[in-house]
């Protein structure tokens, strides 16, 4: 029989899409004042690997990752998304998105997403979340699968996640950075 354990607790990420400036800067603020401290920021990049959100959202839009401290604990993952998906809808306009927020985290194993949707690689977590397996963790670098996002298989974004893991690892042995 296996022993219950609780698992080490986790890096909260976001991933945040879309094309206005000032409407990034406040929802940054709106996210700081809910999930802590941001203590990492990537560089603005080019969403341009798919038209998914060109109709919602329009055209010119960039992302940027950020990381949040304190860490968090996996199961507080559905709650996250569920009240991610909520700020996008406080800051919509006519019915359209204007900001895209995806919530996951970060752990020495894998990045792990939040959706919606279903699908035979996404376990459902509960109040309608599942858990997208988008990288694991192997021989030194994050690794895609099959079903993993172009944009997140690309070797830019992996060194950006590749950093965010060792921070991560840093922060549980309880350094800071």
């Amino acid at each position: 029989m296996g022993k219950i354990g609780v698992p080490k607790p986790v890096k909260l990420i976001m991933s945040l899409i879309t094309s206005d400036d000032l409407l990034l800067h406040q929802i940054l603020e709106v996210l700081a004042q809910r999930y802590g401290d941001i203590d990492f920021k990537s560089d603005i990049l080019p969403f341009d690997q798919t038209d998914y959100y060109t109709a919602e959202m329009g055209r010119g839009l960039f992302r940027r990752f950020v990381t949040f401290r304190p860490l968090i604990p996996r199961e507080s993952l559905v709650r996250i998304k569920r009240e991610t998906n909520q700020i996008e809808e406080a800051f919509a306009a006519e019915g359209r998105r204007r900001i895209n927020i995806d919530p996951g985290y970060i752990c020495a194993e894998h990045l792990i997403l939040a959706t919606t949707k279903g699908y035979t690689h996404r376990p459902y977590l509960g109040e309608g979340i599942y858990a997208d397996l988008t990288l694991i963790y192997q021989k030194g670098e994050f690794r895609p699968l099959q079903w993993t996002y172009p944009d997140y298989a690309s070797h830019q974004i992996r060194e950006i996640l590749k950093e965010i893991r060792k921070r991560y690892l840093q922060e549980l042995k309880g350094g800071s950075r």
